[in-house]
Formats: structure tokens, C-alpha cells, sequence
């Protein structure tokens, strides 16, 4: 039976909307919790907050959090031991949950602890009490993350969040050729880690003489105390420090004296307080001893021998750093079958000689692969004998196919269900560091919840995030974002399109000249001239309004291209407009925008900034021929 209203809908909803604006709503979070649940209710900080700090805790992390509730509008901060049977104001208890203060504040809330490692609860109650539970001190800290997001919103709603990490590894590894990143590159880069729940950066640039050319060498003092300084950044930001090391080229695996060095390089970089180490072996010649030695100790050269061989110094390293540090992290080594699954005699020879605990990367079915499945995984899982970190060469921007491009598609073709086969994921990023977090969010955001992940919800997360807020700012850099959507493989054909929503647009105008009436051509085109001024305005709306200047400067080039190549637009719009009035400036609109158009395609990308130098492209393949094609749309009028 159907039911009928006895009132209007627009009366309906008239009377609902005040109740409707006080209903507290699902909090949009980067990464996606595994688990957020509405109570009922909402909280508004106001003023003043009540810290219930645990024993224990970390002061770094008190200290972040009076921070960020400073941020939110609290002025008085004042400290307690415990809840009051009744609190007058909102109360933050804090801390890892083995301590009796936030057991205590758990079980006033009914809700249980977590034991995921890296995990946390999260529980706003009706009365004002907020209990941040940590399982231990990194989870209480990617806890606080998800706090910060939350102290942006007037109210806070009254909800539980359990949540934590599918991978245990997520990250970066700086790995591209090409100029390294700035120390300052690097330390916004751990900073930037952090607000996305990722817990490893891997140094590896290969542009490091004396992590590769010059690797038996002693870093100079000051370098070896600023990787100290990067690694106590790190920590910090609860981010593990990873040193790597690529001696492929000329080491011998069998001379005592090449893996003393390794060693004593290791035991060098300790002495700064880094206590995880990679040995990269990609990229090298493997069919050929750099030893005779070799030959004695692993026989011919060739893939079988070169396995071995590997295996064999990988794993005297392996004991050193035990022997050095009992709790020491596993070494992670990059192997020089990286890509694809297919059975070889190297990796039969790795596997079977590799110690269990070092961890092995692999790069998916391709260098740069188009897609990776649970199957693709599983069939690493077996071709190396253990499940393989996934070293993803996405957004890198290193090879000649990337030349001109910044990669910013958002991150997807990753099977979600991944966590169940890889040891993590760590995102290979760009020359350009700040440009690099939008596929670096989602890539975060997927290893901490590949069964949760929106890539679309994601991206615009990253917009958000970079823009500090600033909503224009933000739909500014969704729209640059999409003149940079294509995403490159080795070969001929990318793995993401190029400029989805503006292909689409323009798809849409195309039509509608060859098919529509008189007044929806008008209305499509008046679509295109607001398309092309949001496109030319904003790179200065991005500019003025990212919250980390880095990102305009690195991406200046594209900035500059991308407002020529709107006004180009505006004029092409314009000259439709003309042509459907059978009006002959059309002409000359057409002429402009050419010009234009030839202008932007020369802009040329910063000498030296990435591994190829070249002309910048902006949405190329579509915008360059939409602007090419417009004049022959509609015939010219005759005089």
C-alpha cells in the first residue's frame, strides 16, 4: 500500500530542515577508518578543554595536540589526573591503552580497546569526553591524525572509530634518477607522511655518489649528520628511516673486504640513530662478474649464479644487523628481477637461498604496471618465497615517456584485497616532492585500508589538503590536477587517460554543434567560456591559496602553460560563439587562440628538475586538439 503525504514536500521539508541542519553527519577522513560509527549527539569545543594526558605518554604528542586544539579555536587548555564523575566542559583523554586513565575513559564509553599493532580508538561521547586510545605509541599517533581532522568542523560528532593499518609498510622510497630531492624537500616530505598514517620514507636516491658510485666511501661529516637530522625527523613523525645502499655495479660478493664496507657503512649511519637498512640491487648487470673471485665462489656468471651470490651477502648482512641490534627491522633488499612474477633461474636461486626474514621488493607485472591483481600478488608471493613489499612506480616521473608531465591522476587499478598478499606498498614519487603527495595520499590511504578506499573521495582529499582548506583553492587544483591525468607506461599506450572531466566537456561541445538546436549549442558554449576561465584563472588562484608554497614553485612551468592555454581556450570559445552568430570576427578569435595555443606548447619544463628536459604538456591530446579542430565545427559565414 502506498502511504500519501497529507502535507506538500516543499512543506515537508521546510518543517524538517532546521532539525536536519542540527543532525551531526559521517565525518569525511583520509585514510577511510576500518570502522566509524555515529552514537548519537554532537560536541563543540568552545574555549575551553580539559587534557587528560596518561602516564607515559609522548610530550611530543601532548604538545601536537594542545597544538591543534589551539588551530581549532580553544583557548584554555587546563590539565587533569583523571575524569569527574561529571564534566563540566569537553575532556580529552589521551594516551596508549594499557594505561588505567584511558581504560578507565574506555570503559565509561563501552568500548573496547584494539590490539591491531599501529592501531587506535577513537570516541566522542555525548558529554564531551574524547578518549584517544593508542595500541601503542604509533597508533595513538595516526590516531591524532584522524583527530585533526575532526577539530576543523564546528561540532564534533558523538562517534567510535577503531581503526588500523591493512599493510604494515606504506610509504616512499626516493628511487627516481634524475636530481635528488633538498633536505628541506625531504623533511616537508616526513611531515606530509604523517598526516597520512605512512610510516616509511626509504633514501634512495640515485643520484648519491656515496650510496652508489662511491659506496665503499665514508659519507663526509656533514652529510652523514644531516641523514642523522632527517632520521630524527622521521621519528618524529613516527615515520621509520630507511637507508639504502646500491653496490650492484661494481661489488664483489664474495670478497670479505666489499662486505666489511657494507657493513661499516651501516654501522656509521646506526651511529646517527637509523636503524633500518636496504641493499638495492636493480638496475645492474647480472650476467657478468665485476670479480674473478666470483667466479671461484659461484662459478660461471649468469642469472642462477648471480641469485646465490646475493643471497649469500644479503644474508651475512642480515646476521651483522641482528648481531648489532637484536630488535633491528629486517633488511629489505630490491632484487634485479624487480618486475613481473614469471619463474626465472635467478628467482629460483633467490628463493631458495634468501634468509626468510629480508624482506624483497618487486615492482608489480611491469616496471610500470598497468594494473596489479591479488593473483599478480599471489603469483610474486611464490616466485620469490614470501610475500614482496610493493615497490609501485607511480608518480614517477623519470623516464622519457613522463617528459614535460607531472603525474596526478588519482590512484587506482590496485585490487583492493591487496593487503592480504603484500608485505606493503611504498609509492615511487616525482622529482618534484610537493606535486607528489596527491598520488602519494591515495597511495597511503589504499595500504591502510585497500578495502575502504574511494580514489575519487581520496583525490579530492589531496586538493583539500594541499589547499589548506581553501575550497576555491581546492576545485583550482582539481582542475589542474586533471590536465594531469595521464599516467605513462614504458611502452605506447598509459595505464589512466588524460583530462577525463575536460575530454568529457569537450566530447559534449563537439556534440551538441553537430546535433543541438540553436539555444543548446548557446548553452554549450557559455559551459566551454566557463570552463576555459576556471582552466586560465587557476594558476593564480593556486598560487595565492596552496598552504605550502613549495607546490607553486615546483610546478611553476605547468602553472604558467596551463593559463596561457586557458585564455587559448576562452578565445576558442569565443570564436564558436561568433561562428554560431554567423558573425565573421569568429576569424579572428580563431587566429588568437592558435597563436596562443603555439605559445603554451613551448613552455618548457625547470633545466635540470627532472631527468628530461622538454616542453610542458597540459592536457595534451585533448585540449591541444579541441582548439585545433574548433574552427572547422561550424562553417565559416559567407560574405
Amino acid at each position: 500500500m502506498t502511504r500519501r503525504w497529507t502535507l506538500p514536500l516543499a512543506a515537508l521539508l521546510a518543517t524538517a530542515a532546521p532539525a536536519v541542519a542540527q543532525l551531526p553527519t559521517l565525518p569525511a577522513l583520509t585514510p577511510a577508518p576500518v570502522s566509524t560509527t555515529l552514537t548519537g549527539g554532537a560536541v563543540t569545543l568552545g574555549d575551553s578543554v580539559v587534557l587528560v594526558t596518561a602516564p607515559g605518554t609522548d610530550p611530543a604528542v601532548v604538545a601536537l595536540v594542545r597544538a591543534m586544539l589551539g588551530d581549532a579555536g580553544v583557548r584554555t587548555i587546563t590539565t587533569a589526573s583523571r575524569l569527574p564523575a561529571t564534566v563540566d566542559r569537553p575532556h580529552i583523554v589521551l594516551g596508549t591503552a594499557d594505561a588505567a586513565p584511558v581504560r578507565a575513559a574506555l570503559a565509561r564509553s563501552g568500548t573496547a580497546v584494539d590490539t591491531h599493532r599501529e592501531g587506535y580508538v577513537l570516541t566522542i561521547a555525548r558529554d564531551g569526553v574524547v578518549t584517544l586510545a593508542g595500541t601503542d605509541g604509533d597508533g595513538l599517533f595516526h590516531g591524532l591524525q584522524t583527530l585533526r581532522q575532526l577539530v576543523r568542523r564546528a561540532s564534533l560528532p558523538a562517534l567510535t572509530i577503531r581503526d588500523y593499518p591493512a599493510m604494515p609498510i606504506r610509504g616512499t622510497i626516493e628511487g627516481f634518477y634524475g636530481k635528488p630531492w633538498t633536505t628541506q624537500d625531504r623533511e616537508r616530505h616526513l611531515d606530509f607522511l604523517a598526516t597520512v598514517k605512512a610510516n616509511t620514507y626509504v633514501y634512495s636516491p640515485k643520484d648519491d655518489p656515496f650510496a652508489r658510485d662511491k659506496w665503499r666511501e665514508a659519507y663526509p661529516a656533514a652529510t652523514l649528520a644531516e641523514l642523522g637530522s632527517l632520521a630524527r625527523r622521521a621519528r618524529a613523525n613516527h615515520v621509520d628511516f630507511v637507508y639504502a645502499i646500491s653496490p650492484g655495479p661494481t661489488i664483489c660478493f664474495s670478497d670479505p673486504a666489499d662486505q666489511a664496507a657494507l657493513e661499516r657503512k651501516f654501522d656509521a649511519l646506526r651511529g646517527q640513530g637509523i636503524r633500518s637498512f636496504y641493499v638495492a640491487l636493480d638496475d645492474i648487470e647480472y650476467q657478468k662478474w665485476n670479480c674473478a673471485r666470483d667466479t671461484q665462489a659461484f662459478g660461471p656468471s649468469g642469472a642462477a649464479a648471480a641469485g646465490k651470490a646475493q643471497a649469500q651477502l644479503l644474508n651475512a648482512v642480515q646476521a651483522h644487523l641482528v648481531a648489532r641490534d637484536p630488535a633491528a627491522p629486517p633488511l629489505i633488499m630490491v632484487p634485479t628481477e624487480y618486475y613481473d612474477a614469471k619463474e626465472t633461474p635467478y628467482k629460483a636461486a633467490l628463493r631458495a637461498a634468501l634468509d626468510p626474514r629480508i624482506v624483497v621488493q618487486w615492482t608489480g607485472t611491469d616496471v610500470v604496471p598497468p594494473a596489479i591483481s591479488i593473483p599478480d600478488a599471489k603469483a610474486a608471493t611464490k616466485a620469490f618465497g614470501r610475500k614482496t613489499l610493493l615497490w609501485d612506480n607511480y608518480p614517477v616521473n623519470d623516464y622519457a615517456q613522463t617528459t614535460g608531465r607531472l603525474l596526478m591522476a588519482p590512484y587506482v587499478k590496485r585490487e583492493a584485497g591487496l593487503s592480504g598478499e603484500l608485505a606493503g606498498i611504498l609509492s615511487n614519487p616525482m622529482n618534484q616532492e610537493a606535486p607528489s603527495r596527491v598520488a602519494v595520499t591515495g597511495i597511503a590511504a589504499f595500504a591502510w585500508n585497500d578495502a575502504g578506499y574511494d580514489a575519487e573521495r581520496t583525490w579530492t582529499a589531496a586538493a583539500r589538503e594541499l589547499a589548506g582548506g581553501d575550497a576555491r583553492a581546492a576545485q583550482a587544483l582539481l582542475t589542474f590536477f586533471d590536465t594531469q591525468h595521464i599516467a605513462p607506461t614504458f611502452g605506447s599506450q598509459p595505464w589512466q587517460e588524460q583530462a577525463p572531466k575536460l575530454k568529457a566537456l569537450l566530447d559534449r561541445v563537439r556534440d551538441t554543434i553537430a546535433d543541438g538546436d540553436a539555444p543548446a549549442r548557446a548553452a554549450v558554449i557559455a559551459e566551454l567560456t566557463q570552463r576555459a576561465d576556471a582552466i586560465a584563472d587557476a594558476p593564480d588562484i593556486i598560487r595565492a591559496g596552496v598552504a605550502d608554497p613549495a607546490f607553486a614553485i615546483q610546478a611553476a612551468p605547468w602553472l604558467d602553460a596551463m593559463g596561457t592555454w586557458g585564455r587559448a581556450l576562452h578565445l576558442t570559445a569565443a570564436g564558436l560563439a561568433a561562428a554560431d552568430a554567423g558573425n565573421p570576427a569568429a576569424t579572428r578569435y580563431f587566429a588568437d587562440a592558435k597563436r596562443l595555443a603555439a605559445e603554451a606548447a613551448a613552455v618548457r619544463t625547470i633545466p635540470g628538475a627532472t631527468r628530461f628536459d622538454g616542453t610542458i604538456k597540459i592536457a595534451d591530446g585533448v585540449l591541444d586538439r579541441f582548439i585545433a579542430d574548433a574552427p572547422g565545427l561550424i562553417a565559416a559565414p559567407v560574405r
